[in-house]
């Protein structure tokens, strides 16, 4: 998949070549026409092509994409794709999932609804102390038996695992590690009960069932099937209640009663689980879909707090102020989902889609409701991947996250593919552009900033390298059509094209951002790198065009010095104004007195020591007469700088506002 950056290059070059290639073509003939040696006519023409194409534009993309891919390295986002830091800078929507992203990922279980009853739970984190409260009494879990049952299946009906070393954290997936945390809390330890309830067979979790059922044999002989799930899925498939420590037949009044106390967790921001039991016959050996989870006994709900992280809120609204839609998905009930939503930010109002209505609609609907809707709930990962191209199809850059080996589809097919570093799956970040080192929202956003920074310092160049590239084709197209002594020998036009393509053009790559980076809208993928600055262009070339040809005529006409000198006047005069107008090529909007000097070291450096080595052309035997430049005296040179720096004067904030044509 061909990045925004690689097609706006493409575009960039095969305009630029066309250009060159007529112009030199052009210049070629009239040097021959004009009577000149055919050799030095060639060199003049091949050198102009050197010069005017811009071959350190790959090389120094590359520097400024691997620097950038660096420095977000050092806040947690890892570039595995290097093309893809800059597309980051073009993002327009960013999908991301709940838990872990915009959550903190430490689940903790705050209520249990089992017998009628709400309980409370007391306790943060994953350390193992807290209380059970129901309504304002102090209950003991051990005691009834509806708390016992249902805190045991959390605990068997499990993957992940408690442990301690400085303190006590979750190995394994954080909302089963809450699970098992509410059940130690009341003396409920995994081991014991993994050691008296031992597991015999499972039929595995997956975002499609959204359930998950182990089986085991109790002391007793017996065999359990334990079912978790989300609530609603749950209960379609029981046929029974426990109640008051027996089982009854589960009415629609008590199932309707459970699915308004579920959404009402809901609504609390609670992340909702549905446990059920089933006694399975001795003689089944078939443990499959089908054969348990069936006619299954509806123990109760165990809700848990995943709070949302404190910056998560600050980055989304950062988000807004830089034109870009936050989406949140997530397998949660949707109005946990809208709680969390309205927390952030993220919606003030509005619908929210689950996937069970993505699956009525059509391709078509779901295009137009992409447009409106930014939260998903109770999605799969199939149901991301069918966003993500609605998404697309609506010409948004899209960053999606993922950790599961199903969100492999979903993370290919973005613009940016974002797996998770903590949780993910090792498929996942294979298919991903870039790994989170911390599963954190605000790392999206801040590589999101960096993509738009190193942009920034690509278009910096880019149109630097345009504004010095083009006055020495005019220069020589004018002259030889005036049939003139042309000011500009092949070493000289190297030269130039040397002392500009690097050191100075490869400091713009790490030139400081902008204070704005983040406070305007993402760019429209369809412009041209160049959008916008054709008109600073066209002034810049034709200033250095008239300084260049002003100095020479001055000199070889007007002063009747030798034709060596008016070169070396011209060339100096050349060289030293594309290393001055660079300083105007830092900001969008203001010159290079308001945006200061010292801010970039590494361009002052390289700016300082081009003028030196380019200086030491005329006092350097050995280099003077390969170049054919002459010692300058001091009134030269203060009449080059005066021509020189008047670049300075060209005003960024007033060409910028000019709109003048897109072709670039």
């Amino acid at each position: 998949m061909e990045t925004p950056l690689k097609l706006k290059l493409g575009h960039f070059a095969k305009r630029l070549a066309i250009i060159v290639t007529v112009v030199c073509a052009l210049i070629f003939l009239l040097e021959g026409l004009r009577g000149e040696p055919l050799l030095e006519s060639f060199m003049i023409a091949v050198a102009l092509a050197v010069s005017a194409v811009p071959e350190g534009l790959p090389a120094i993309v590359t520097v400024t994409l691997a620097l950038g891919a660096r420095e977000l390295a050092k806040r947690n986002a890892l570039i595995r794709r290097l093309s893809s830091v800059e597309t980051l800078g073009a993002t327009t929507v960013i999908c991301s999932d709940k838990t872990g992203t915009l959550t903190k990922g430490e689940m903790t279980v705050r209520k249990l609804y089992t017998n009628g009853q709400i309980t409370e739970v007391t306790g943060v984190g994953y350390e193992p102390t807290g209380e059970f409260r129901s309504s304002e009494v102090a209950a003991n879990p051990i005691d009834d038996p509806n708390l016992a049952l249902l805190l045991r299946i959390g605990v068997l009906c499990n993957d992940a695992k408690l442990a301690k070393d400085e303190k006590w954290h979750i190995i394994g997936d954080s909302t089963e590690g809450a699970l098992i945390v509410a059940a130690a809390k009341a003396g409920m330890w995994q081991e014991k009960m993994e050691n008296a309830y031992p597991r015999i067979g499972e039929i595995p979790f997956s975002s499609e069932r959204k359930l998950m059922t182990t089986i085991h044999s109790t002391p007793d002989g017996e065999r359990l099937a334990y079912v978790k799930g989300a609530p609603e899925v749950v209960l379609t498939r029981c046929t029974y209640v426990y109640k008051n420590d027996k089982v009854e037949r589960l009415s629609k009044r008590e199932r309707n009663k459970i699915l308004k106390t579920n959404e009402k967790m809901a609504e609390e921001a609670l992340r909702i689980l549905g446990m059920a039991y089933r006694r399975l016959p001795d003689n089944l050996t078939d443990f499959t879909e089908e054969n348990v989870e069936n006619d299954l006994t509806f123990v109760g709900l165990m809700g848990m707090i995943d709070p949302p992280r404190e910056e998560a809120k600050e980055a989304n609204l950062l988000c807004q102020t830089a034109g870009i839609r936050t989406i949140m998905i997530t397998g949660d009930h949707k109005l946990t989902a809208m709680a969390l939503a309205r927390d952030l930010g993220i919606v003030k109002s509005g619908s929210v889609l689950t996937g069970a209505e993505l699956d009525k609609m059509s391709d078509e609907k779901l295009e137009r409701a992409v447009k409106e809707t930014s939260v998903y709930a109770r999605v799969s990962p199939q149901h991301k991947l069918r966003i993500v191209k609605a998404l697309k199809k609506n010409g948004e850059i899209v960053a999606m996250t993922g950790d599961g080996v199903n969100d492999a589809p979903a993370l290919k097919h973005a613009d940016i593919g974002v797996a998770m570093g903590i949780t993910g799956t090792d498929v996942s970040r294979e298919a991903s552009d870039m790994v989170l080192a911390d599963d954190n929202f605000v790392t999206i956003v801040n590589a999101v900033n960096g993509g738009r920074i190193i942009y920034d310092n690509i278009r910096k160049f880019a149109f630097y390298l345009m504004r010095c590239n083009f006055d020495e084709l005019l220069v020589i197209a004018t002259f030889a059509l005036m049939n003139i002594p042309v000011p500009f020998l092949p070493a000289m036009i190297l030269w130039l094209n040397l002392v500009t393509d690097g050191g100075p053009a490869l400091a713009l790559s790490m030139d400081p951002p902008t204070e704005d980076v983040m406070q305007r809208s993402p760019r429209d993928p369809k412009e041209g790198i160049l959008h916008g600055k054709l008109a600073s262009i066209i002034a810049s070339f034709t200033t250095e065009y008239l300084g260049t040809v002003f100095i020479f005529w001055l000199i070889y006409y007007a002063f009747g010095a030798s034709l060596d000198k008016a070169r070396t006047m011209a060339f100096m005069v050349a060289t030293m104004r594309e290393l001055i107008i660079v300083w105007n090529c830092r900001s969008e909007k203001h010159n290079a007195f308001k945006v200061g000097f010292r801010s970039n070291r590494f361009l002052l450096i390289a700016v300082i020591g081009s003028l030196l080595l380019t200086a030491s052309l005329c006092y350097i035997p050995v280099l003077s007469s390969l170049f054919h430049v002459v010692p300058l005296g001091i009134t030269d040179w203060i009449l080059i700088s005066m021509v020189a720096c008047s670049g300075l004067l060209l005003m960024p904030e007033i060409l910028a506002n000019r709109k003048i044509l897109r072709w670039m």
